[in-house]
């Protein structure tokens, strides 16, 4: 069960770095304010999973100092592209914990889950991306 928490925490950890590239990239105040609300909850969503990963007697382990990024943020559109390959990516983390949880902690995965997918479809939308959902949200591929 921890591997897939721990997962999860690592694709938590990726956006927040990822959002603090991004979101100088921003131009509108909006797309701003989304990111910045976005980061918040991932940020409340690892330290949900550090506290849950310490109390199935394991350890997160270090965070790491930086992450190579699936392309270079240039300017609003690749800004907003690496917006959504985060929140895919979250999603896709999140998928497997469903599967080892339950009651409160299978919620707080469905909703993470959920959560990503719908900031992904809104980053999608601002950057006329199409289709604007996944057949799957969390799947890969």
């Amino acid at each position: 069960m921890s591997e897939q928490f721990a997962a999860a925490l690592a694709a938590e950890e990726a956006a927040i770095y990822a959002y603090g590239l991004l979101g100088v990239k921003l131009t509108a105040r909006a797309e701003v304010t989304a990111a910045r609300a976005a980061e918040l909850e991932h940020r409340e969503r690892r330290d949900w999973l550090i506290n849950k990963i310490a109390e199935l007697g394991s350890s997160s382990g270090p965070t790491p100092a930086g992450y190579t990024l699936p392309f270079p943020v240039i300017d609003r559109d690749s800004a907003l592209d690496l917006a959504i390959k985060i929140e895919d990516g979250v999603a896709q983390a999140w998928r497997p914990v469903l599967g080892v949880t339950a009651d409160d902690d299978r919620t707080t995965a469905l909703a993470a889950l959920t959560d990503a997918a719908v900031r992904a479809v809104r980053w999608r939308r601002l950057n006329a991306v199409t289709p604007l959902t996944m057949a799957f949200p969390g799947r890969a591929g």
